[in-house]
């Protein structure tokens, strides 16, 4: 018997994550679901899918070949098991010779109702759904669905591009965007003390503004009833429509440099501005009603993307898992005189997302959890996120992707894009960066917001800040 234990203890690997812990408990079942569009049509042969998902796929992290099981305490740990390949890998049938626009719905229809099936817990929590029909967006599609337990977005973006090459030279390094902090002028320290006990100052107000307010929002304080939250329970067990657009990363970077403004802030005025629109278009009563959006942070030190062999090191900065933080950012009003200028809500989401950085509200609310997780266990630290997310009215996440075409298994990638499935709340916001542009998917809940609408409503406010920055419009600081 003591033999027998000991090998069951051998075959236990690392605890799964506090994060992980809490997307895999009875409260909350979260996954993540990246769509690899391909530039040419898919290949028929099912024995090189399964060549590729053994010798690529598979070796990129011990978690793809283990399972979740509690120990005698109850904590959660990896267990490797043996993977079966046709277990994981589902390739739908769809009725041949019809339409790209009929292969479109199929599609849609696919990914709905992929994202509300669970994972069967008895293997690993990952899936690959490889849908052979074009559509409009691609000759074909891979779709990774991947339980958020096996790590953040970070992590699972490292783990897919670890399966793809450069199309132009597979001998050649990814490139990524440059990545510079997040400063207004590029200084880091060179003000003088003088200028440094004001923002000293200033940052405590906003750390106890951000912690107190952050508290209220998970616990007791809710957004209103508008035509983008139900206020309803359990939102996260109905039906998904997800719809995207593609912007471009050079005209966010002009519009960034006209402005004198980051690059986040541009993007987020854009999605704060077309969320109004939307909003006053479907209920006018409701257009300033009050609303916000968690907006998730990685807490990694980083400026750029390492291998996945770095970040499985037990001493790495850049550590697998799950690492983030959600900020809360409310959406500015849309006043008459916001309205006539599209640029205000550029400043009005600088201004916020300044002083939320100035702030340690981010790290005391992990803290909390902690303590939370330590004294009262992860179930009950799992409602309380799970009580900030419905008590808000969207997410909003966002990864940055290689510069260069990608291929995997000589198939050239043309768009990558990602969504959350099994969030309680009706509607997420994604955003990924590839080839210079910026794919941007939203997930909506089906028959209670209009996709369609919503995304001409997002185009029209980028239409809107992009023109209005364009004639020299200054901002004031």
């Amino acid at each position: 018997m003591a033999d027998r234990k000991s090998y069951e203890e051998e075959e236990l690997q690392e605890p799964v994550s506090p994060t992980g812990q809490y997307f895999s408990s009875s409260v909350m079942s979260v996954a993540v679901i990246g769509v690899l569009e391909s530039e040419i049509p898919i290949e028929e042969d099912d024995s090189l899918q399964v060549k590729l998902l053994q010798e690529v796929f598979l070796p990129i992290n011990p978690r793809f070949s283990s399972i979740m099981v509690k120990d005698e305490k109850g904590v959660k740990h990896w267990k490797k098991v043996e993977v079966i390949p046709k277990n994981h890998i589902h390739v739908p049938v769809f009725p041949e010779g019809k339409s790209i626009e009929f292969y479109d719905e199929c599609f849609n229809d696919y990914l709905s109702n992929m994202a509300l099936q669970p994972f069967p817990q008895n293997q690993p929590l990952w899936e690959i759904h490889i849908i052979k029909y074009p559509t409009k967006n691609a000759a074909g599609n891979l779709v990774f669905k991947l339980h958020h337990g096996l790590g953040d977005g970070y992590s699972l973006m490292g783990a897919l591009l670890s399966c793809l090459q450069r199309a132009d030279d597979p001998s050649l390094p990814i490139k990524f965007p440059e990545f510079q902090l997040d400063n207004q002028n590029g200084k880091n320290g060179g003000d003088s003390i003088f200028k440094k006990v004001p923002q000293i100052i200033s940052g405590i107000g906003n750390t106890v503004s951000d912690f107190v307010w952050g508290m209220l929002k998970s616990t007791i304080i809710e957004d209103d009833k508008t035509p983008i939250r139900s206020a309803e329970e359990w939102v996260e067990f109905k039906p998904m429509t997800i719809t995207t657009m593609t912007f471009s990363i050079d005209e966010i970077k002009q519009m960034k440099a006209n402005l004198n403004v980051s690059v986040n802030d541009v993007i987020c005025g854009v999605i704060f501005l077309g969320t109004r629109l939307y909003m006053k278009e479907m209920d006018p009563e409701k257009t300033n009603a009050s609303s916000s959006a968690l907006v998730l942070l990685s807490t990694r030190a980083i400026r750029g993307y390492k291998t996945v062999k770095d970040m499985v090191e037990p001493s790495s900065k850049t550590p697998w898992g799950n690492h983030f933080a959600f900020m809360h950012v409310s959406l500015p009003k849309l006043t008459k005189q916001e309205a006539s200028n599209p640029l205000s809500f550029v400043l009005e989401a600088q201004k916020i997302i300044k002083s939320k950085r100035n702030s340690a509200g981010v790290l005391l609310t992990g803290k909390l959890l902690d303590a939370l997780r330590k004294y009262s266990g992860p179930e009950v630290t799992a409602k309380f996120i799970k009580k900030t997310l419905t008590n808000s009215s969207m997410t909003v996440s966002n990864v940055f992707g290689p510069v260069d075409q990608l291929a995997l298994a000589n198939h050239p990638a043309k768009g990558i894009y990602f969504m959350m499935a099994g969030s309680p709340q009706n509607l997420t916001i994604t955003m990924v960066s590839y080839m210079r542009k910026l794919r941007v998917a939203i997930g909506v809940e089906k028959g209670l917001i209009d996709a369609s609408k919503f995304k001409s409503s997002i185009e029209e406010a980028y239409t809107a800040i992009r023109n209005a920055a364009a004639v020299g419009s200054s901002p004031v600081n």
